[in-house]
């Protein structure tokens, strides 16, 4: 799209700032948005993670300010701390410019110095619902001069059973004020607040068939439960990218994840939803400088945050529906840059896969680590190799490495052959004794009938045995004799004994 921001009714101030940020041109969502909030209708905007949904509400929204009016007017609510920081930011940059005061209110910071604040004036606020909520019970807060309210990823918001705290904070705003929705996904669920709450609303819906960035590649390693530790070290080690967003579904794993990979020798941290806002903006500090390279996180922490040239996106648990796959893939490839989401689940978990191809209209790769570079299941399997195995999906990258294991792999089929023929053998042998054995049983029996006869054919070697027993006695006792005798002696000897 080619539209200009000066086409948009912006102002000159905001041109200019957009400019000096490196923004030249609107994107869609921008470009449609716009003008409708500042025409002050209800807007409902569906676009894809990382379309430049946050200035598309907050260039109308701050121009509509007015800077010499002291009373708040105009809320912005996130579903978590880091998104709302996140706008914080980017209001300041284009805000304050403006004379308009932002402030943060949002759940983990100290609640006295946020009151504190609020008595400096400010005019935008930004915050999660439930710290706003508590605000408003206080009376430290008061919205009765807003005349815009936005919501930021508002699936999330009204999803994580903050509907109460929403809906009270929208009773306590004027009857003529402004409401927007803003998310990458919009269920089901969203369409009874829609009803309750906005006026005729206008819909923004930007590439509606394709929910993710065309720039994102999508792939999946299949591999047995217990190898899943073993698969990312090595993926991870393969990719070697200068950052990556690890997803897990369950908060309780995190610790478990962090001290493997830790292990391993990476640079890891975690982001857990129930840290204090000073540690997670720590955390997530030194992973947008590079101090780590690794950040784990749930949908939760990590929904809404923008890392800016973020390469790679690891899902460890694949994600719970389509509408969290959408949010997990599109923190790589936003604005346009390309990206790449990577999936390891097990082999009962492959049905998820084809439900996210259907459903999002993407093509989902198998791939496999082999010879140091991961390769197309498909063609691995159609070049002459079986289908990698869930246990030895990473197997590959270790053959490449070292040749060793691979020969062996090679002549497993040999040595199994080699230790059947021995046990073969040596089982032919102990039956052809046991025969032998049963045979000659039976011929001593047969040969002479009766008991006496097999005792004179047994006692026949005895015998002879005890005869040659005699004669080696009488050799060795000669020897012994002759040890140092004379000549004529030992042959006068050797005589006697043949006579």
């Amino acid at each position: 799209m080619n539209t200009l921001w000066s086409s948009l009714d912006i102002s000159e101030e905001t041109i200019r700032l957009l400019h000096g940020n490196g923004i030249t041109d609107p994107t869609a969502v921008q470009a449609q948005a716009i003008p409708l909030l500042l025409g002050k209708r209800d807007v409902i905007a569906h676009s894809q993670t990382g379309s430049g949904k946050t200035l598309a509400y907050l260039i109308p929204t701050l121009q509509q300010m007015d800077a010499g009016n002291k009373q708040v007017q105009a809320v912005i609510l996130a579903p978590t701390q880091e998104l709302a920081m996140q706008i914080v930011q980017v209001a300041r940059i284009y805000g304050e410019p403006l004379g308009i005061r932002v402030q943060p209110l949002i759940g983990g910071a100290a609640l006295k110095r946020q009151i504190e604040k609020l008595k400096e004036h400010p005019q935008l606020v930004i915050g999660t619902p439930g710290r706003i909520h508590e605000l408003l019970k206080q009376r430290k807060l008061k919205l009765n001069a807003v005349r815009t309210v936005i919501i930021d990823e508002a699936d999330q918001v009204f999803d994580l059973g903050s509907s109460r705290d929403v809906e009270q904070l929208l009773f306590n705003t004027g009857r003529e004020r402004q409401l927007a929705f803003f998310s990458a996904t919009f269920p089901a669920s969203m369409i009874a607040l829609e009803r309750r709450w906005m006026k005729d609303p206008a819909r923004v819906e930007v590439e509606p068939g394709q929910r993710v960035a065309a720039s994102v590649e999508h792939q999946f390693i299949v591999c047995d439960k217990r190898d899943k530790v073993e698969v990312a070290r090595k993926l991870i080690r393969l990719l070697n990218p200068r950052s990556a967003l690890l997803f897990l579904n369950d908060t309780d794993n995190i610790s478990n994840w962090e001290s493997k990979l830790s292990y391993s020798g990476f640079a890891v941290e975690a982001l857990y939803g129930d840290a204090d806002k000073v540690k997670r903006a720590r955390t997530l500090d030194h992973f947008r400088d590079g101090t780590c390279q690794l950040l784990l996180a749930t949908d939760v922490a990590a929904r809404g945050l923008d890392i800016e040239n973020l390469p790679l996106v690891i899902n460890l648990d694949p994600a719970i529906d389509a509408d969290h796959y959408v949010h997990r893939a599109g923190r790589t490839g936003r604005m346009g840059r390309p990206g790449t989401t990577i999936s390891i689940i097990t082999p009962d978990q492959l049905f998820i896969m084809d439900k996210f191809q259907k459903q999002l209209g993407i093509r989902l790769q198998q791939v496999v680590m082999q010879y140091g570079k991961l390769a197309d299941a498909s063609e691995v399997k159609n070049s002459g190799n079986s289908r990698p195995s869930a246990r030895n999906a990473e197997a590959p990258i270790t053959s490449a490495k070292s040749p060793k294991p691979e020969r062996e792999r090679d002549n497993g089929g040999g040595r199994q052959a080699a230790l059947d023929e021995m046990v073969a053998g040596a089982a032919g042998a102990r039956k052809e004794k046991e025969a032998s054995a049963r045979k000659e049983k039976t011929a001593s029996g047969s040969s002479v009938p009766g008991k006496g006869a097999g005792h004179s054919a047994a006692a026949k070697p005895q015998a002879k045995a005890k005869t040659s027993a005699k004669v080696s006695k009488a050799v060795r006792e000669r020897e012994r004799k002759d040890k140092g005798a004379p000549k004529w002696l030992k042959a006068k000897r050797s005589g006697q004994d043949q006579s």
